[in-house]
Formats: structure tokens, sequence, C-alpha cells
């Protein structure tokens, strides 16, 4: 049963440009449910497109216990009671509204028109010119702002009787204002171009609903720009042929498309400029512009004349000392050239020392520009693509670091950066590490934020995994050829004896020298059937249990099987954080949780400074009279109420793409052929990177095998290599 409150809006606490609202009520009248709440002030929340002290509200929803602030009346639809009495309309005309009317105009203009005086002021204004006092311009007024105050309300309202919820009226209203009907009726898929929170689906169901032809052009290309975006995002390319695009609008139409109309749409997308055609490559507008201003960019930064430093030898040997470090040939090169270039990219894979570079080439910087360290926080900004990777850049180099996200102020009900091309940030120089997870849009966003001649440099593995987001920026940059780019290749963990290190490099070439496994400690294969990989990682895990959870991981490719993600989870909560009298536990969904579960964070939580892929641990739970979730990050407590009760989950094993950026002395990776859709060489790979000082793989030697040979999901298709090499066409 859904409640009401009836009654007059006070005054708002809070209010955001979306149209959603904090603020007080007061209560004359309710559901049966709510009597208590009757001559009290509440506090109310919801989305509204106006609201004045003069009206009577009616507010359709539920009173909810919020976790922070208390019992909330929380609105999910609202109507305007017009005033009835000439009491109530007097007090609405002379509310301050109505410029040029008061208290004394009002009542002779309700003492002559009564209770129709809204009606008749709507419909025939003229008939207040026999009003003493009124004038023309106070008709004008009145005339002029009733008819937009009750547009924008009705507005609202028939957004509604078309099937938007009140907060999607309200973010259409708020884009559109009094061109939102004209809008949806000539194109209601321009919302989804317009206004981030609106998916094709969403807008696809609703005009069906409202009865749009399944072939109507304006869904053909709706679908077209949906078909783009959803492939980008599983598949990572930037551009598409017209056969690939062609053949997945029927999935999408629930229909086949004449080629003629499909051609159409096509055409019509390239004229409103919503699609970029190159040759026979079709890009996202988003896309090409993208990939054109990375290019642009660092074009401009490569032909800055080189910094010159005045014995800068004499630098590097003072680092040497200072670290008690010798830097290999590799190493000096890159130390040194980030202090000469503006644009520079370092690449290497595990073991050649690339963490030590960034703290020397901050120490450097520091050195050759004379600054203290006060200075040098506001001159650099140290960044990387998650959260645990920029904790790690920032132990690693004593200096404060960020998520790109943070930096960029990225806000999360907008989806939009805060640090942009009218906004930028006047830092110097920007160190990015594990620069190979940067996807297009990402970079370009950064590079919108920063001023043309900002110092880059980018620091990372080129052969890891590309970006979840499409495009691969560092490979593309480094294959071009056309960039600065230090490659590191000493091994040092290799010398300490690290066959892990040895495995990544014959996977890299895709030639495995299998002496390697089992030959020490730090190695090891347990060959085994699917069937008994879960009872090898149960036996190995009850090893650990005395092991910091930051320390050890199992790493696996996929979430369901046997031997998937989920699985893993359900059997190690069992080892590492058994049943017990003194742990509280709440169940969510179909998944329990209690106090010291290991979780991970799966969404941005900017507020509260926590990011997708942070790892934490269930410190406390409540489960009544409300429910709570306390999770330590690190020393960073991040209270979850039910409302985000689903942006994390159980972290015993989490997937190889979720542990980039991070590092585990002891990583466990179940391995069979039922992963096959996953298995593939740079998956594996970067597992195998992720470990310091132990690995157990467990499984099929033939998956391994497998894998090993796989090179198809490597495969993206992206331009940036080519515009550097060939120009921007």
């Amino acid at each position: 049963m859904i409640s009401f409150i009836k009654g007059k809006y006070k005054r708002n606490i809070y209010q955001a440009s979306s149209g959603y609202v904090i603020g007080l009520f007061k209560v004359e009248s309710s559901s049966d449910d709510l009597e208590d709440f009757v001559g009290k002030t509440v506090t109310f929340t919801g989305y509204f497109h106006e609201l004045n002290d003069m009206d009577t509200y009616i507010f359709n929803g539920k009173m909810i216990e919020h976790s922070k602030y208390g019992m909330q009346f929380q609105t999910e639809g609202y109507e305007r009671c017009k005033p009835e009495s000439k009491d109530a309309i007097v007090e609405f005309l002379s509310s301050g509204l109505f410029k040029g009317i008061g208290e004394g105009k009002a009542k002779k203009i309700v003492d002559v028109l009564g209770k129709d005086t809204l009606n008749t002021i709507l419909t025939n204004p003229n008939n207040l010119v026999l009003i003493p006092g009124i004038t023309a311009k106070d008709i004008s007024n009145l005339h002029d702002k009733l008819i937009d105050y009750e547009e924008s309300y009705d507005i609202v309202i028939k957004l509604g009787d078309l099937g938007f919820n009140t907060k999607e009226a309200m973010l259409i209203y708020n884009k559109y204002r009094s061109r939102s009907l004209e809008v949806i009726e000539n194109d209601l898929y321009t919302i989804i171009y317009d206004i981030d929170k609106f998916s094709f689906k969403r807008i696809d169901y609703i005009a069906l609903h409202n009865e749009l032809p399944k072939d109507h052009p304006n869904r053909v290309k709706a679908a077209i720009i949906y078909i783009i975006n959803e492939v980008s995002n599983s598949y990572g390319h930037s551009y598409y042929y017209l056969e690939e695009i062609y053949s997945l609008l029927p999935r999408v139409l629930g229909q086949e498309i004449p080629t003629d109309l499909f051609q159409q749409a096509i055409e019509a997308l390239i004229k409103d400029i919503r699609i970029v055609k190159i040759e026979d490559k079709f890009y996202l507008k988003e896309m090409y512009d993208s990939e054109c201003l990375i290019v642009n960019r660092i074009n401009i930064l490569q032909h800055i004349e080189d910094n010159k430093i005045k014995d800068i030898d004499h630098y590097i040997k003072k680092l040497e000392d200072y670290f008690q470090i010798d830097y290999s040939l590799d190493q000096e090169e890159a130390i040194k050239n980030s202090c000469l270039k503006n644009f520079l990219i370092i690449t290497g894979g595990p073991g050649t020392g690339k963490t030590t570079i960034m703290r020397a080439i901050c120490e450097l910087y520091k050195d050759t520009n004379q600054l203290d360290y006060e200075k040098l926080r506001e001159k650099i900004a140290l960044l990387a693509p998650t959260g645990r990777a920029a904790k790690r850049m920032s132990e690693a180099t004593n200096l404060p670091s960020s998520t790109i996200h943070r930096f960029l102020k990225w806000n999360k009900d907008t989806n939009k950066f805060q640090v942009n091309e009218y906004n930028r940030s006047c830092v110097e120089f920007v160190l990015i590490d594990e620069a190979s997870m940067l996807d297009t849009y990402l970079f370009s966003n950064l590079l919108k934020g920063l001023s043309v001649h900002t110092k880059i440099i980018l620091v990372g593995d080129v052969d890891q995994l590309p970006s979840v987001g499409a495009g691969q920026v560092l490979a593309d940059l480094i294959h071009s050829e056309k960039l600065n780019v230090c490659r590191l290749n000493t091994l040092y963990r290799q010398k300490e004896g690290s066959n892990i290190i040895s495995l990544a490099y014959d996977i890299k070439k895709g030639e495995i020298e299998k002496s390697l496994f089992n030959k020490e400690a730090d190695l090891t294969f347990i060959e085994c059937n699917g069937n008994d990989v879960m009872e090898k990682i149960n036996e190995i895990s009850k090893t650990y249990l005395d092991y910091s959870y930051k320390d050890f991981q199992i790493l696996a490719p996929m979430y369901k099987t046997i031997n998937g993600i989920d699985n893993i989870n359900i059997h190690l909560q069992e080892v590492f954080n058994k049943k017990s009298s003194t742990k509280k536990e709440i169940l969510i969904g179909e998944e329990l949780y209690r106090e010291q579960d290991k979780v991970l964070q799966l969404t941005n939580m900017p507020d509260d400074n926590v990011y997708n892929g942070d790892i934490g641990i269930i410190t406390k739970i409540v489960t009544k009279p409300k429910k709570e979730v306390y999770i330590d990050f690190d020393g960073n407590i991040v209270k979850y109420t039910p409302t985000n009760f689903l942006n994390f989950k159980k972290a015993y094993a989490i997937s190889i793409h979720k542990a980039q950026g991070s590092e585990f002395d002891v990583v466990i990776l179940p391995i069979v052929k039922s992963f096959h859709k996953m298995l593939y060489r740079r998956l594996i790979y970067t597992a195998v990177t992720r470990c310091k000082k132990k690995l157990f793989l467990i499984g099929e030697m033939s998956a391994f095998d497998l894998s090993i040979n796989n090179k198809v999901n490597d495969i993206r298709r992206t331009s940036i290599k080519d515009f550097l090499i060939d120009g921007i066409k």
C-alpha cells in the first residue's frame, strides 16, 4: 500500500540541480498508517519540479528510517492541491509569486471573482479590468506567471502519463523546461543522448508502451548507438564496420530491418554528427573526438623542446647515494628522460624496478626544480586507475596519490568530472602508474583537465590486460613508435631466483619451460581434474590462516562454474571465517555475510574515499533497529546501509580484472577447461604478475597450455596508433 501525507512544504534542507530535494513538511492529514505524524513537521526526500509554501501538497510514498538522518518520508510521486477557499486564494495571490500583488489587491480580486478566481485569470484575464486598483501591468503579470506556473506542473504530470516516474520526469523537465513535450514528441530517444541517467532499454520500453512502431527511424537510430556502445563495453573496440552493426540490430529491435532503412539511419546519424565515418570505419562521435584529443595533446607535448638540466648526472648520482642503489643503464635512462622530456612512457614487465624508478623520478623533480616537499605536493600529481594502485604508489614515493576519478572530482550523480576543460588543474607534472588500465575516455578526460603544457609520464606493463573500458591507450602509444619510450629490461626479482618472474616472461613469449613448475617453493603446479580443484584450494588455504588478508589471494577468470569465484567464496568463508556466536551475520540477497569477512568494493564511492577494486574487512554488522555493515579499508571505516549493500561482495576469491593494479605475496590460480571462454594469454600473464612470493596453479595443464596459445582476446580495433603514424583523418 502506498502511503501519503498531505500538508504544507516548509523549506529545503538540500537541493540538487537534478531536482532532488531534502526538506521539511508540515503534515495536516495522512493515510491511516501515518496518522501519528499528523500535526508534526517531518523530513521528506524526492524529486520535485517546484515547491512553494503557499500550496497544499499530497506526497505519495513511504516513511523510512535513514541510517544517518532518522525518519524520512521518501516521496515517489506528488500532486499540488489548488487553493479552494477564498482565504487560501488570497494567500496564494499575495505570496510573492505574483509581482505587484499584495494582500489588498488580492482581496479585491477574490471579492469580485470568488472561488473561480484562478480559472478566470487563466481563461479571461480581461475581467480583471473592472477591479479598482488593478493595472494592465498587474493583469499581465498575473496571467503570464499563472500560465507558466500551471504549464510547468502540467508538463511533469503529462510525462508521468507517458510512463516516466517522478524522478525521470524531473530530470527531463530540468533539461528541456517548456520544450519537454515538444522534444519528446519529435524524438523520444533524444533523451538518451542528452541525459546520462536514461538507458536505451528504459526509453525504448516507454516508446513501445506508447505504441511507437518497431521500425520507426528514430528507434533504429537509437538502437545503432546503443549497439556500438554495448559492443565497445564488451570488446573494447573504438570503431566498427557496417555489417557488424547491421547483424546485431534484430536482437535489439526484435525484428529484421530492411537494409535501405538501416542505411538511411546511418546517414542520418552521420548528418547529426552522432557517428563519424572514416573510410569504412564507423565511430561514435565521443570516441572519435577522444582519440583525436589524445593524439593532438601528446603530439604537442612530444614536440616541446626538451628541458635543459645542468649536471643531470650529478643529480642521478645523488639519488643513488640517497636511496643506496645502483641504477641499471635502462633505469638511469628512464630517470634522466623523466626530467628532460615533457611526455614519456616507461614500460617493463614484473621485477624490472618500475616502483623504484617512480620514487627516483619524484625525488629528481623535487631536486632539479629546487622544491621543498610542500611545494612538490602542489606541483605534482601521482595518479592511478584504481585505489589499491594509488595506495601502492603513495607507499613507494611517500607522497600523496589519488585515483584519476578522485583527482578529476568525479560526480557520481551527474557522471561528470568537475576538473575539466573549463576548470583545469594547476599541477605541472602528472605521473600515472598502471597505465595499461587507462581507457580512451578516461585518459581523454584527464587531458581535458590538465594544462596543454602539463608534463606527463606513463608507467605500466604493456603486456598486461588492457583497460576494462574501450581502447588500449598504452599499447597504441608504444606501438606507434613515434613517442619517447623507455623500456626496462633488467630483471631484479629474477636475480633473486624468482621462478614466478621467469614464468611471466615465458607466458609473454608463449613458450613455457615446464621444468619451472615445482622446481622451487615459489612456483607450484598441482595437476588435478576440475572436480578436485576446490578441495585443493581448501587444503592450501588452511595453511595460510594466519596470513594477512592483504597478502593472500585467490584469483579466478570467471564467476560461475564449480571452480568459479562465487563458489570459491562460499567454501573459503568457512575456511577463513567460520560461523561463531561472537560474530554477527546478515543475509544480503542470497549471500550470507559475517563479521571479519573479507570483501571487495564493486563501485566508486568518492564521498567515502573508497573505490572499485578496494579490499576490506567487515568489522561490524548491525541488524536492529536498522541494518548496517561497517567495512574497514586500510583504516578507512565506511558504513553501508541497505541502499548500497550491493556495492560490495566477498573477496576470498576475486577476478583477475579486479586484481589489476594490486599485488599479493601468495596467489592461488585455479585453471581448468571449464573456464575456456576466459583462457587467454594476457589474462593469465596478468594473474601471474600479481604474485610476489608464492604462486599455486591448480587444475589441468592442458587448460594452461590452451590459455598460453590463445591470443585472440588481445585484439582491439583502435585508431590512436594509426593517427600518430599517419595523422588524423
